[in-house]
């Protein structure tokens, strides 16, 4: 280390805080708070406990070249507040332990503070003043949540006059001494030894959101204050944190959740109605649409993201083979082959590149992953490459995974093990539609495709199917057909196959109208070609199942007049292959270590999922 950085202490050495962060595909931002530690570890001796949610973007990778930090893997997305349980277990004795955000950098002698803050008689948590990149105070400081406070929150957001009850405290005055509050959002909490042994753990039940407000409130009630120190001050990046409509969906329900553990059936009830009216009032913008149906159906919630584990991988071995054929995908192909790279790297797992007519560089981008078998042929088929692969696959079981789709190596080894156990000849992974950007048409559409037990149920979907040798051979070779999956699914029965609940695959939607149109176009073509029997009307059946009021209504409608659309569309040529490039914009992402392009730092590669804090009561206000 230089002069200017520090060292953090072992497991063991005695320590004067326990730094504890929860990273989900946190590469962007962990190496400047990693830094900005460095700096504090002169005047402090810190000891840093990283809890990884199942990274697949580089955090592991970067993470390696801190070999005095000390990493605990959660074996799957455990969420946020589990996450810091784990990284407390094992950061061992500290005079205090201090929550941080992964899109943090501490500002020099801010721990320092917080923690001369935390000595003052009563103490028991301290926050410290969040600033924004651009140097504004961010309004970090909460009251505890109440009726009054939601209702002047649901009319007035942000700007509530202050003599209005509102759970944010919005007041310039506020953020300039030191005092005491009810809570104030997560991003950076440092607790002290003794809160820590009388509060016990964050609750696993908050996946994300709300985790924060029900700590410092036990903390409240086990006899503590709660501090805000503004002399210690944290930068927060808010882009790095991550959105979507099904975060923002969680956010409104887990407020609800908080309320339901502290008072009674009618309280809740009444609370629930005015989030409710929250989200209707600013319902003029999709993500508050797609929230307000969550809130008026409470079967959904169970949808919504909850804490996700994968079977540990087996001791030694090769799990599998994966076959991705891919024809000019080089805007997607690194976010597929990312989280798949250390398994290949450590030959864990066979993954066969098959380059079919491609005319860019999708050839070079896969070789750049080590240990990953790419071949090319000109022929630009893609059941011709799936046909390839297989030829040049050792072992099984094999699973055929889209070059734009992302699944973690977990659902890998959930669906490899539903395989090996003979229950079933072939399986899929779970996977999720991600609309972030999407036109309304386009979210409208995947909202009723959602709720049809057909893509549930169906091989078909994710973009990822799996097979075992004897699945394999009911099979045979893939026919010169569009709908590869469909075809496949058609050759088992429902008891032979298999939806695996896992970590899903990410499936990204088209963003624009014309892509949704165009796969729509090739899911006709793939339909006529198959003999098997048209599904059109249980299709219906479904689909008006599935209306529950007029928002389901306006989803069906829309799913209804869509796909009507994409039948009678006709495609530029009859040889045309229809595919959607809305979803397909490449940006920066970290290069995994065990690719040979890691030391050039950065290349393009669409965005990864994000996961973390969205420090806010309100995402829009």
């Amino acid at each position: 280390m230089t002069g200017d950085y520090g060292r953090f202490v072992a497991a063991g050495d005695v320590a004067d805080v326990a730094v504890a962060v929860v990273t989900f595909n946190s590469a962007a931002h962990l190496g400047g708070l990693l830094a900005s530690l460095r700096h504090e570890a002169l005047d402090s001796r810190l000891r840093v406990v990283v809890a990884d949610n199942g990274s697949t973007d580089g955090t592991l990778q970067l993470l390696a070249g801190h070999p005095d930090v000390t990493l605990v893997d959660a074996g799957g997305n455990r969420g946020y507040a589990e996450g810091i349980n784990l990284a407390l277990r094992a950061a061992g004795d500290a005079d205090a332990s201090l929550v941080l955000n992964p899109d943090l950098v501490v500002e020099a002698g801010s721990i320092r503070s917080m923690l001369d803050r935390l000595r003052t008689p009563g103490a028991g948590a301290v926050v410290p003043l969040i600033s924004a990149v651009d140097g504004s105070t961010y309004p970090s400081l909460r009251r505890e949540p109440s009726l009054p406070r939601a209702v002047g929150d649901a009319l007035f957001g942000s700007g509530a006059p202050p003599w209005l009850p509102s759970e944010l405290d919005g007041r310039p005055a506020s953020y300039l001494r030191a005092r005491t509050v009810d809570w104030a959002t997560g991003a950076a909490v440092m607790l002290g030894r003794e809160t820590v042994r009388a509060v016990g753990d964050w609750d696993p039940r908050f996946f994300l959101y709300s985790e924060e407000t029900d700590y410092l409130r036990r903390v409240r009630d086990a006899g503590f204050d709660v501090w805000f120190e503004p002399r210690a001050l944290v930068r927060h990046d808010q882009g790095g944190s991550g959105s979507s409509a099904e975060l923002h969906a969680l956010l409104a329900v887990n407020r609800v959740r908080y309320i339901a553990k502290y008072h009674g059936r009618g309280y809740a009830a009444a609370y629930r109605a005015v989030v409710v009216l929250h989200e209707a009032l600013r319902g003029y913008r999709g993500v508050h649409r797609s929230t307000l149906r969550v809130l008026l159906d409470r079967s959904s919630w169970d949808r919504l993201p909850h804490a996700t584990r994968w079977p540990d991988l087996p001791d030694r071995g090769v799990l599998g083979a994966v076959i991705i054929p891919a024809h000019n995908e080089s805007a997607v192909l690194r976010r597929t082959l990312a989280p798949l790279a250390s398994l290949a790297a450590s030959d864990r797992l066979e993954v066969i590149v098959v380059c079919n007519g491609c005319r860019d560089n999708t050839a070079a981008i896969a070789r750049e992953f080590r240990g990953v078998r790419v071949v090319e042929t000109a022929r630009p088929s893609k059941a011709a490459a799936l046909n390839r692969g297989d030829r040049l696959a050792r072992f099984w079981p094999r699973l055929y995974l889209d070059a734009d789709v992302e699944l973690h190596p977990g659902a890998i080894a959930a669906v490899f093990a539903e395989l090996e156990s003979g229950a079933v000849l072939a399986a899929r992974p779970a996977f999720r539609y991600d609309t972030t950007g999407a036109s309304a048409p386009v979210r409208a559409y995947y909202r009723a495709r959602t709720r049809l037990p057909s893509t549930s149920g169906a091989l078909w979907g994710a973009g990822a199917y799996a097979l075992g040798r004897r699945g394999h051979e009911r099979l045979g070779e893939f026919p010169e057909l569009t709908a590869d999956d469909l075809v496949v699914d058609a050759l088992f029965g429902a008891h032979e196959k298999r939806v695996v609940e896992t970590e899903p695959v990410r499936v990204r939607t088209p963003r624009r109208l014309d892509g949704l149109l165009a796969i729509l176009r090739r899911q006709r073509r793939g339909n006529r070609e198959t003999t098997a029997p048209s599904t059109t009307r249980s299709t219906l059946r479904e689909l008006a199942a599935s209306v529950r009021g007029p928002l389901s209504a306006v989803d069906a409608a829309a799913y209804a007049a869509l796909t009507l659309a994409g039948r009678t569309a006709r495609s530029g040529s009859a040889a045309a292959w229809d595919r959607d490039e809305s979803s397909r914009a490449p940006v920066t992402y970290i290069v995994p270590a065990t690719s040979p392009a890691f030391s050039t730092g950065r290349c393009a590669l669409p965005e990864s999922p994000r996961q973390m804090k969205i420090n806010s009561l309100d995402v829009e206000k």
